[in-house]
């Protein structure tokens, strides 16, 4: 598959397991012994979440004793996951993903499906807002939705450069062959704004059925080639895109809400920035997981159901607004921006949209991609648009 073709099957050296060997009984409530929980990020997750996580270790150092954190690309993921596995060590108890590494490592068999076996021990799920619990069908039980957003696609451009923003997907085009290498978005496999654009492009466009990548997407690959011929490079990552905004290289680029907010927060992008929509916009609706991978000892399938569960109340959503990354970020209704921490909600405050409101509301919100249409589209965008372009690091 696609993913877990691009990087060869090495990682790290795997440390020994801190907890002991692969699960090879029942899970049971909570670990025989406080276990060091190492958790792999590849998808942002950790600036939304790892508050939450290091509250539950102060909280419960019964049954965490000790969080590592690491850190990796998500087209890394499945290399590192399978070497682990090949080696019978597997010393990642939880995967923190995007729906371009879930997806991957489902079609891999990577995951331990926890749903429903363990539907009882994750109440918390019961609380899930309807656009979050349609993005946990899409795991089909292989994890756990943690924090959602509506997403984009969304088109943020420099004011000052674009005094007349398309509105449309014709006039994006037009502006591009006008503006040649002024335009960019990042290579969907590895960016959340890069993929979104990708899947929202089918309702911008009518295209016969947005869901089908490969027999109903016509109308979209016409015009991704199109408009790849006044795309220079495609970036590997969206952060990258968000630099060549800020330093003037590119005048317009695809984003979501957080990517949006949060760069102009940190400074990356300057705040002048504006956003705006196409014609035809649906949301393609966005969200992280948790998932535990297969080979993780039972005492860290205990330890990390529990930590999930502490994570999906209202009081630690409340810390997924974070700088607006995410935005807003809780998966779990009820949980309003004045439950953030302070510095989140100076930062939104400052920073937000109030558009965003309104533009949330008064639009349809789809779930991506599934697993397989997913790594699919990802694998004929890279042979057929833009793989050959995407800038090497």
């Amino acid at each position: 598959m696609l993913l877990g073709g691009l990087v060869a099957a090495c990682g790290a050296p795997a440390a020994p397991n801190q907890s002991g060997g692969a699960a090879t009984g029942p899970v049971p409530d909570k670990p025989a012994k406080p276990v060091v929980l190492n958790i792999l990020d590849v998808a942002g997750n950790l600036q939304l979440t790892q508050g939450m996580i290091d509250d539950f270790v102060k909280q419960h150092s019964d049954i965490i004793s000790k969080v590592t954190y690491s850190k990796a690309p998500a087209p890394d993921l499945v290399g590192k996951i399978k070497a682990q596995q090949n080696a019978g060590r597997v010393d990642i108890g939880l995967v923190l993903t995007g729906t371009d590494g879930l997806s991957a490592g489902v079609e891999q068999g990577l995951w331990e499906q926890v749903l429903p076996k363990y539907k009882s021990r994750l109440s918390n799920m019961d609380n899930y807002l309807e656009p979050a619990a349609k993005m946990q069908d899409l795991a089909q039980g292989y994890g756990v939705t943690v924090t959602y957003y509506p997403s984009g696609p969304l088109l943020e451009y420099n004011p000052d450069k674009v005094k007349n923003p398309p509105t449309t997907a014709e006039e994006l085009l037009a502006w591009a062959k006008a503006n040649p290498g002024k335009f960019e978005y990042a290579r969907p496999a590895n960016s959340g704004p890069g993929r979104t654009f990708l899947m929202g492009l089918p309702y911008i466009l009518g295209d016969k059925d947005p869901m089908d990548p490969i027999n109903g997407w016509d109308k979209t690959w016409a015009y991704l080639k199109d408009l790849g011929q006044y795309i220079d490079t495609y970036q590997t990552g969206t952060t990258a895109t968000m630099k060549d905004l800020g330093n003037g290289t590119v005048d317009m680029l695809a984003t979501t809400t957080g990517w949006d907010i949060n760069p102009r927060v940190l400074g990356t992008v300057p705040e002048s920035a504006k956003v705006g929509t196409l014609k035809g916009f649906h949301w393609v609706t966005d969200a992280h997981y948790a998932v535990i991978p297969k080979g993780a000892s039972a005492d860290q399938q205990a330890a990390v159901l529990q930590l999930v569960q502490f994570m999906l109340t209202k009081e630690q959503q409340a810390k997924a607004y974070d700088d607006g990354y995410f935005y807003p970020g809780p998966a779990i209704k009820d949980v309003p921006l004045s439950m953030a921490p302070q510095k989140s909600q100076d930062a939104i405050n400052k920073f937000g949209r109030p558009e965003y409101d309104q533009l949330i509301a008064n639009n349809p919100k789809e779930v991506p991609l599934d697993n397989k249409a997913m790594v699919a589209a990802f694998d004929k965008w890279d042979r057929e648009i833009g793989g050959s372009k995407v800038k090497k690091q």
